[in-house]
């Protein structure tokens, strides 16, 4: 499969990257700064706050399908997804590219945005301490970075691609196992932790499976 990469050397992108190349897939590579990019691979250089929608389309030539591993580096980063994420979907338009698949985060599916004002106040997957103590705390610590993840999914669901949303709770660096949970649009209960590579995992896994396609999946150990 031909497979066009975003942020290919962030948390999750640099997992997606090795593992769509140990697969045999043939993949282009979209990054800040190539001088990351340890793999012998096609690399195109692409900042996704200030690069065109003209920039990014030569990367999609071809492609069977998107990964991105968008997401703030820090708060200061807040709304880089949002954004980055609508210009890939014009990009992908323009290349006539229909397959997408994004991570997210667990707390979004209870997170307002203009697509979604009045969304459910817990998630059925969350136990109580989540619903009444952990989620209300980090919402308000990470309430703009949640509301850039809520509008990504909205320029999504808006999109008419063929989109799947990954959403982790807390990411960890850990190896690969390849043993987790999945749950369609809900989190996981009593899951709180993933690593970087099993969401890799499953956001490469989602693009063999065309029930994930228009789904929000959740993931957890």
């Amino acid at each position: 499969m031909k497979l066009t990469i975003f942020a290919a050397t962030g948390g999750i992108g640099r997992h997606l990257l090795d593992q769509a190349l140990a697969a045999g897939h043939d993949v282009t590579a979209v990054v800040r700064n190539p001088a990351k990019v340890s793999a012998d691979v096609h690399t195109v250089t692409g900042d996704l706050a200030t690069a065109s929608v003209d920039d990014l389309t030569p990367a999609l030539a071809g492609a069977d399908a998107v990964l991105s591993g968008l997401g703030p580096r820090s708060r200061a980063d807040a709304g880089i997804t949002a954004l980055g994420t609508q210009k890939i979907i014009r990009a992908m338009k323009a290349a006539d590219v229909r397959r997408i698949v994004v991570v997210s985060a667990a707390p979004v599916g209870t997170f307002p945005s203009p697509g979604r004002p009045h969304p459910p106040k817990h998630d059925p997957g969350d136990g109580f301490w989540m619903r009444h103590l952990l989620s209300p705390m980090i919402s308000v610590i990470l309430r703009k970075h949640y509301q850039d993840l809520a509008m990504m999914e909205d320029s999504l669901r808006d999109s008419g691609l063929e989109w799947t949303v990954v959403r982790p709770p807390q990411l960890v660096d850990r190896p690969l196992t390849g043993d987790y949970r999945t749950a369609f649009d809900q989190n996981l209960f009593g899951g709180t932790k993933i690593s970087r590579a099993d969401v890799a995992h499953l956001m490469l896994a989602a693009l063999d499976r065309p029930g994930t396609i228009g789904r929000v999946l959740g993931v957890a150990y």
